[in-house]
């Protein structure tokens, strides 16, 4: 016969590293979000005058590519041409 005192004490206790594994592991996640989606991370449209003076400017010139303004779009878009798409009869319709 067994005795009943061995296996009363024989009781799992590793659920505390797979606490702080888990603790760890989303502190890290939560880490990585507000160091990639921070406010300081957002990126900066520059004018080419600004893209003449800089890093990125210079490596151009060394490649051997010019740096232009982006040409200005027309105030006014032309109509495209072709029919118009077509409504439908009775748009407050629940389907």
């Amino acid at each position: 016969m067994r005795d009943v005192s061995a296996i009363e004490e024989r009781k799992r206790h590793g659920g505390a590293p797979l606490v702080v594994a888990a603790v760890i592991a989303a502190l890290g996640v939560l880490g990585m979000l507000v160091v990639d989606h921070g406010p300081w991370s957002k990126p900066k449209v520059q004018p080419a005058a600004t893209a003449n003076h800089s890093t990125t400017g210079e490596a151009a010139r060394a490649a051997g590519a010019k740096v232009m303004p982006t040409e200005p779009s027309a105030p006014i878009e032309p109509v495209p041409p072709g029919p118009k798409p077509v409504q439908p009869a009775n748009p407050n319709s629940s389907q």
